[in-house]
């Protein structure tokens, strides 16, 4: 028997292989497709993201694998009408946050993300079954069988990671709420070098929105894949629209506000609605990513969304496996996910809409340039969407002494907040925080007696590692004396010596 049988070997799925494996369980990955679909999705990769690739052994992987060149912009712009347009500003300028995460974000498209992860978990000897599909589930008190089209697979855990049409959530029978916006999307992938020189008007960007006003808060939305040939659109179109009635090229030229050459490569449809799963744990089966939750591609929170249930489910799996966590230890990962994801589909993706909605319908440059402008010029630019974007799990029932509820949304931080995620800070042997993690919980004392600490977790059988470092330069922006961080990278408690919790910490 494996411990954990994933289903669905995409980024998700992925991750939440290596993350467990390298906490020493034996996994075996199910998924269909052989070759990794080539459409260029998923490209926004976090800071946040990318500290889970260092912690996965493959962030220099994924940084040699980037299609765009160094240096090259990775936010967008958002443009009133098309995207030759003079109203434009700059949207989601992810490096404002970078002094509180460890490491610089990413952009890179999904099919080269999942390839880096592929050949991580094939280093790591993880039993990865391509062309093998999951048709059904049949749990039991001791584990989970899964039938495939090769033979069943047995686990102790089952997580589905296998999308949003997720055979392991129906099996499960784990019901999921929608809220539809009634909008067909078409996907198009396409290259144009002309398109590259036409848009050099625009200071270089890796994304750009075309705010049109009789798409009533929607957008239509162009993003490159290389630096000067390659790109992806969507946007809404009609319900009814097929391959054959669109006008391609009268859509792009829509958008851009100037028709030009392109090849097609890729043209698909999807509805926009957002849909989250009403639990994400049924017994031993879990669900994480595109199966738990779905949104349209606003703002690239969706893989990173994803990522993140990896590392969240994955640390807390393994801690039973290994006998220190409980049963509330894995009720706590619907618990934490759940609300920040419901926060982040919201606080962000449908608030963009409502707010460009209500925006549109009051402010033309038609009807009074004036107003307009002025109304355009106090838009925030992105500056607060990206700083008010942080994932934390404030009320957590593993986070004592924490009130609120997890949300997406919050404030970035150099204190040490329990439910929040440590900022960085370098060790004195020169490592950076995020490297220096044990395998379990991490106790970082600064100028503090970690000794109760350590006693207690001996007594309760807790791996436990002990941080020293002075109260000084960069730890003293914690603002505590001692912080006991989670193997995520987040606090689970911080204070003093002489507060209650650190004189008896069990």
């Amino acid at each position: 028997m494996r411990d954990v049988v994933i289903v669905g070997g995409g980024p998700v799925g992925l991750g939440l292989a290596i993350e467990l494996t390298q906490r020493g369980a034996a996994v075996t990955v199910i998924e269909r497709n052989v070759a990794i679909p080539p459409i260029p999705k998923g490209q926004n990769l976090t800071q946040r993201t990318m500290e889970s690739f260092a912690a996965w052994g493959a962030e220099e992987a994924l940084r040699a694998a980037r299609l765009l060149p160094p240096g090259h912009a990775r936010g967008g712009l958002v443009c009133y009408g098309r995207i030759l347009s003079e109203w434009c500003y700059e949207w989601l300028p992810r490096e404002r946050v970078r002094p509180y995460y460890h490491t610089d974000n990413e952009r890179l498209p999904q099919y080269a993300t999942e390839a880096v992860l592929r050949a991580r978990a094939a280093a790591l000897g993880i039993d990865l079954r391509l062309g093998v599909t999951a048709t059904g589930l049949a749990p039991d008190e001791e584990g989970v069988t899964v039938a495939t089209d090769a033979g069943p697979v047995r686990g102790r855990y089952v997580a589905g990671c296998d999308g949003s049409r997720s055979m392991v959530r129906e099996a499960a029978g784990i019901t999921e709420t929608r809220r539809d916006h009634d909008r067909l999307m078409v996907l198009v992938v396409f290259r144009s070098p002309e398109l590259h020189r036409i848009l050099s008007v625009h200071p270089p960007r890796s994304f750009y929105n075309a705010l049109a006003p009789e798409l009533d808060g929607y957008w239509r939305f162009l993003g490159r894949v290389d630096a000067d040939t390659t790109w992806f659109f969507h946007a809404p179109v009609p319900q009814g629209t097929t391959a054959a009635t669109l006008d391609l090229g009268g859509l792009l030229a829509a958008a851009v506000g100037k028709a030009f050459p392109f090849e097609l490569i890729h043209l698909g449809f999807w509805d926009l609605r957002i849909a989250v799963a009403d639990r994400w744990r049924a017994g031993r089966i879990f669900i994480a990513g595109d199966a738990a939750h779905s949104h349209p591609p606003y703002g690239g929170y969706g893989i990173n969304t994803g990522f993140e249930d990896a590392r969240n489910l994955g640390w807390k799996l393994a801690a039973v496996l290994q006998g220190w966590g409980g049963p509330a230890l894995l009720d706590s990962y619907d618990a934490e996910r759940r609300p920040v994801f419901i926060s982040t589909a919201r606080d962000f993706i449908e608030r963009f809409i409502e707010e460009d909605r209500a925006f549109l319908r009051r402010f033309s440059p038609e009807r009074d340039r004036a107003a307009f402008a002025a109304a355009w010029a106090a838009r925030n630019a992105g500056a607060e969407e990206v700083v008010a974007f942080e994932p934390h799990y404030e009320g957590s029932p593993i986070v004592p002494g924490s009130r609120g509820t997890p949300s997406a949304q919050g404030r970035h931080d150099f204190a040490a907040r329990a439910g929040h995620h440590m900022a960085p800070m370098t060790l004195p042997d020169g490592r950076g925080l995020h490297q220096a993690l044990g395998s379990g919980l991490t106790l970082l004392a600064l100028d503090a007696d970690p000794a109760p600490w350590a006693e207690a977790a001996r007594a309760l059988g807790l791996p436990l590692t002990v941080l020293a470092a002075p109260r000084s330069g960069e730890a003293a922006r914690y603002g505590a004396g001692l912080v006991l961080i989670r193997p995520d990278l987040y606090a689970a408690w911080a204070g003093e010596a002489d507060d209650p919790a650190a004189r008896d910490p069990a």
